[in-house]
């Protein structure tokens, strides 16, 4: 059910032309995607898909739709351009994906070691602290930055 919704609200994207909708429908992509890792056991990845993607990216996507469908007072719409490029980069990941699904034994459980939460927040909180404090860090600096960008640009559009 949630591998059809994905693929459903996935193309459903790929051919609307409002751009709030296709919001909407990227928003269902990405829970039925969270679903999934769900079913993977793979938990850790379907919070953060949820607190990340759906949580942060596409919210802010939907609020920038709506408040620029409310300065113009138009629609928003888009085409589609570059099809075969996109057609290209679609071939690739279905390769990567033939290749990854290739990475399972044949009674459907994965070659690698199966790891639960508790044990990867230890890993993460004590063998590998140092680059998990620095990407903490990198991410304070790009969000500190991205304030001071757009805080210059409100105060130039302002003047």
């Amino acid at each position: 059910f949630f591998a059809s919704l994905t693929v459903v609200s996935a193309g459903y994207i790929l051919f609307t032309k409002n751009i709030l909708h296709a919001a909407l429908a990227l928003i269902v992509t990405l829970l039925s995607v969270a679903a999934l890792y769900v079913f993977t056991a793979a938990e850790f990845v379907a919070v953060t898909q949820i607190m990340i993607y759906v949580g942060g990216i596409v919210v802010l996507i939907v609020f920038g739709v709506m408040l620029t469908n409310d300065v113009s007072g138009k629609s928003v719409s888009a085409g589609s351009i570059n099809r075969v490029s996109g057609a290209l980069i679609t071939l690739a990941v279905l390769l990567l994906f033939i290749y990854g699904s290739r990475q399972f034994t044949s009674d459907g459980y994965p070659i690698y070691k199966v790891t639960s939460m508790d044990n990867l927040g230890k890993e993460l909180l004590t063998t590998y602290l140092l680059p998990f404090e620095v990407a903490a860090v990198l991410l304070l600096v790009a969000l500190v930055a991205a304030s001071i960008v757009a805080g210059n640009n409100l105060k130039s559009n302002a003047l």
